[in-house]
């Protein structure tokens, strides 16, 4: 179990105070982002969730000008209390799920290059900031993300426990989807990012499951090509509420792991 106090990553040293250099986006940062946007964006208004599109919106994300971190943090201020944590690239467990534990969202600052467009191996600032910030003026889904961070810093020697809970959020803040009037809407930011699974993943090809803590636990995700299966939550606010299963479910198959 943890003992660190909660704001302890606010001195880490990975983090080295680490900022978004804004004058240092090329001519060719500027056209990568400008394109990345514009071939994703018109896939959105029928596709992502309410809470997305109304979130671009507040954060103002244009194609014309890269997503500026100073200017979104004031955004976000006044909104959530949420605020973008510059990190070098893929970062530690502990430090993620520390930096999200206080209401800091870890993101690079680097961009694909023009001939990476359709693929990367490692997310980039477009997935980080495109993706995942808009949502992040959405209440319920960034108590989500505080909560369950708390949760997995609590058992952060333990990597099973860490698999389990990096399941949930696989399934939900990356790919998850959400049902809106009906209709099968995306939020989750690897999907969000992708014009080609955002067609998959609201098609009849995968499989699709109403929202079901165990069964997401006891699921390995893919990384290296589109999911199989989706799991559709109805609200934001149930996402939220699921807070006590996970930590009962996670106890559960914990328990389960050493009597095995």
């Amino acid at each position: 179990m943890s003992t660190k106090p909660k704001d302890w990553v606010f001195t880490d040293p990975r983090l080295k105070e680490l900022r978004q250099d804004y004058s240092a986006y090329t001519e060719e940062d500027f056209k990568v982002w400008k394109i990345l946007f514009e071939r994703q964006m018109p896939n959105l208004p029928k596709a992502a969730s309410k809470a997305y599109l109304e979130g671009v919106k507040t954060v103002k994300f244009t194609a014309d000008q890269i997503a500026n971190f100073e200017e979104l943090n004031g955004i976000l201020a006044k909104t959530t209390g949420w605020e973008v944590q510059v990190v070098p690239g893929l970062i530690d467990d502990d430090l993620f799920f520390g930096l999200l534990n206080n209401k800091r969202f870890p993101s690079s600052t680097w961009l694909r290059k023009m001939d990476q467009l359709d693929y990367l191996e490692e997310p980039d600032m477009f997935h980080d900031a495109f993706a995942h910030m808009p949502l992040l003026t959405n209440q319920h889904y960034v108590d989500f993300l505080e909560e369950l961070s708390g949760i997995a810093l609590k058992h952060i020697d333990n990597p099973w426990a860490i698999q389990l809970l990096s399941r949930i959020y696989w399934f939900t803040i990356e790919f998850g989807l959400i049902r809106e009037e009906g209709e099968l809407r995306i939020y989750g930011a690897g999907i969000l990012s992708s014009a080609g699974e955002t067609k998959f993943s609201l098609s009849d090809e995968p499989k699709h499951f109403p929202y079901d803590v165990r069964h997401i636990m006891s699921t390995e995700y893919w990384k290296d090509h589109f999911q199989d299966k989706y799991w559709v939550i109805e609200s934001y606010e149930q996402l939220f509420n699921s807070l006590p299963e996970i930590k009962e479910v996670l106890e559960e198959m914990l328990k389960e792991k050493m009597e095995n």
